[in-house]
């Protein structure tokens, strides 16, 4: 009797498991939405709109770049979490909802590690220091020095309240001595345009919004916060060249699934996606934002959100940063 209960669970397994692979090779049968957590023309959404746009032609399926903008990525990320893990709700992940929310909120309504499984992450972004081309400071140098004599007068923007943006410009403030006024945006295009028009005098954001501002002469950056110069911008120096050694924020963009999507559709999206950001155009298209391609493995995005959590929680608390 024993014998025939044994064989008949590993009958069942191998049965789920081959309906698994059918349903991978059948993947995507219909259109696949992914939630982007932000509004449309920031990074998170740029960088969704070109991988995806260029699968969605591979697989010859529709893919729905759905915009949940809220909370700094906390209700479209939510969203994500609740939705069926069948690999057609993907979320477009980053740093704020994933590895800095978990520091500011005693109760998230999602769990980063066990309500998400992983994919690849599609690119690291480092932040760049812009400002609006009437500040007279044109260097971070310069900026110190103009901040120091101005104690709590200028104003930087970030994409929202406790925002990666915002822990970038604390980071700047602890380590420089600064006093500096935060001001939250909804989302990266209206905390930039903040810039442009005077509302305030810099931003601490990511690259792809405002690449061909720079370029353009409209912002003046002062600064990319990497370790090494970004290659679309290889005129702006690091932080560290301008006069800040130590600093440096980093953000990153990639692709996790409700937990429970099936391995066999996690292994197809990972293989696809990877394919896809590696391909000549695609990865053209995402340095020319100032991004830098990446497409790790599943483990090696883990790692990373599971580093970047422990990093952003000592800067959170060091900072005493609370969210509103």
């Amino acid at each position: 009797m024993l014998i025939r209960i044994k064989a008949a669970l590993v009958l069942a397994a191998m049965a789920t498991g081959l309906a698994f692979n059918a349903a991978a090779q059948d993947y995507p049968s219909r259109p696949i939405r992914v939630i982007v957590p932000f509004p449309p023309g920031g990074s998170t959404d740029i960088l969704a709109r070109t991988v995806f746009q260029q699968l969605g032609k591979e697989w010859r399926q529709s893919i729905i770049i759905d915009n949940r903008p809220g909370a700094s990525g906390m209700i479209g990320t939510e969203m994500a979490a609740r939705a069926a893990p069948d690999g057609y709700t993907l979320l477009m992940g980053s740093g704020g909802p994933l590895t800095i929310s978990p520091s500011l909120y005693d109760k998230l309504a999602y769990d980063p590690v066990k309500d998400f499984v992983p994919v690849t992450v599609i690119a690291t972004v480092p932040n760049i220091i812009v400002a609006n081309t009437a500040l007279p400071a044109h260097s971070v140098k310069e900026l110190i020095a103009l901040a120091k004599s101005e104690p709590g007068k200028l104003a930087f923007a970030s994409t929202g309240n406790a925002s990666p943006g915002q822990l970038a410009g604390e980071m700047f403030k602890a380590m420089t001595g600064t006093d500096m006024l935060h001001v939250p945006y909804k989302g990266s295009a209206p905390s930039v345009s903040a810039v442009l028009g005077g509302e305030v005098a810099l931003n601490f954001t990511t690259t792809p919004p405002v690449v061909q501002l720079v370029k353009s002469g409209k912002l003046r950056a002062l600064a990319v916060t990497s370790s090494v110069r970004v290659p679309d911008l290889p005129d702006v120096p690091t932080a560290a060249e301008s006069g800040l050694p130590g600093y440096e924020a980093i953000s990153w963009f990639g692709v996790v699934a409700p937990r429970g999507t099936p391995e066999a559709i996690v292994q197809k999206l990972h293989a696809d996606l990877v394919r896809t950001i590696n391909s000549p155009g695609v990865r053209k298209q995402i340095q020319e934002t100032g991004s830098i391609p990446l497409a790790n493995t599943p483990e090696q995005m883990e790692k990373m959100i599971l580093d970047d959590t422990a990093k952003w929680a000592k800067v959170v608390k060091e900072s005493h940063i609370r969210p509103n």
